[in-house]
């Protein structure tokens, strides 16, 4: 994707890195059609079907699930398009992945703001299985399957696996190259136009709302809209220049690791079915609740050293 006039940094690395993630979503999705095919994942789904039937997904999601948190969600968009699984069942693993994707990544990204990148890490892993949790409980039946169903594998030919392979990885790919010029035209306009600096002032109100300094206004924008690797390498430009502390670049971050990049990976699962409401809706709850969640802590752990040094 275009980068937007944002500041160099290592952040850049990163960047270049997720641009680059689409194209291994190929041989991923084959060779999890392969160990489809040969029974390799039912094998693996009986051991894991005890721990994510409480998050209402089969065994089997958890490959979906690892692939996007340690690549990307375009990977992980493949592999859920080579299972069958309901819409219900895809929209739980969407929101999972969305909190908890390219770990070692954008952790490596967060620590050069000044973030504890496992720390954060192992936030975004329990947040995903907690959203997860909540999903559950509150998603309504949706019993329509999710992009489309593969054939059962006892009555086809390998030939036929990968010819059914082909036709859905041409489809999925065309799909995401849709995507991602939409988005480069989208960020090209929006940095012609100044509309990232326009909006600055009237979302300062919802700084106040969602826990975070009113002067991150701009950095939750860039993270929200661009993403993580942007919004991070804008941090560390306002760092170095004076602009914003290390604390409070600190502060926002706790919000983007559960709630960024808006725009593009609303996107990627909107268009493959799942509902952009219940994505939107649930990370922005996630980031609310762990930002005030961990403002209330800091003020707990206050009070009592405080009354310790009283005493």
């Amino acid at each position: 994707m275009c980068h937007v006039g944002f500041p160099a940094g290592d952040a850049d690395v990163v960047v270049a890195a997720e641009d680059n993630a689409p194209k291994i979503m190929l041989p991923i999705s084959l060779a999890v059609r392969l160990l489809q095919y040969y029974g390799v994942i039912a094998w693996c789904a009986q051991w894991l079907d005890p721990v994510f039937q409480y998050l209402g997904l089969p065994g089997a999601s958890a490959i979906a699930f690892l692939t996007g948190a340690s690549v990307t969600t375009y990977a992980c968009l493949a592999v859920m398009l080579s299972m069958t699984l309901t819409l219900r069942q895809a929209t739980i693993i969407a929101i999972m992945v969305l909190i908890c994707h390219a770990l070692p990544l954008e952790c490596a990204v967060v620590k050069r703001v000044g973030s504890k990148p496992f720390k954060m890490g192992l936030i975004r892993i329990l947040g995903a299985f907690a959203a997860a949790f909540y999903l559950n409980m509150v998603l309504p039946e949706m019993s329509e399957p999710f992009g489309h169903l593969v054939v059962s594998d006892v009555d086809v030919t390998l030939a036929e696996v990968m010819q059914e392979w082909l036709v859905s990885s041409l489809k999925l790919s065309v799909m995401i190259i849709a995507i991602i010029y939409s988005l480069m035209v989208i960020q090209r306009v929006m940095d012609d136009l100044g509309i990232m600096y326009k909006l600055v002032k009237p979302i300062e109100p919802l700084m106040t709302f969602f826990g975070l300094p009113r002067n991150a206004a701009y950095l939750w924008l860039v993270g929200n809209v661009l993403g993580i690797s942007y919004g991070s390498a804008m941090m560390i430009s306002l760092e170095e220049s004076g602009q914003i502390s290390k604390e409070e670049a600190n502060e926002v971050n706790y919000h983007l690791i559960m709630n960024h990049s808006m725009l593009e990976d609303t996107m990627v699962f909107a268009t493959a079915g799942v509902s952009a409401v219940w994505i939107l809706t649930t990370r922005i709850l996630f980031a609310f609740l762990l930002v005030w969640g961990r403002r209330g802590f800091v003020k707990l752990r206050v009070k009592s050293l405080k009354l310790r040094v009283e005493r």
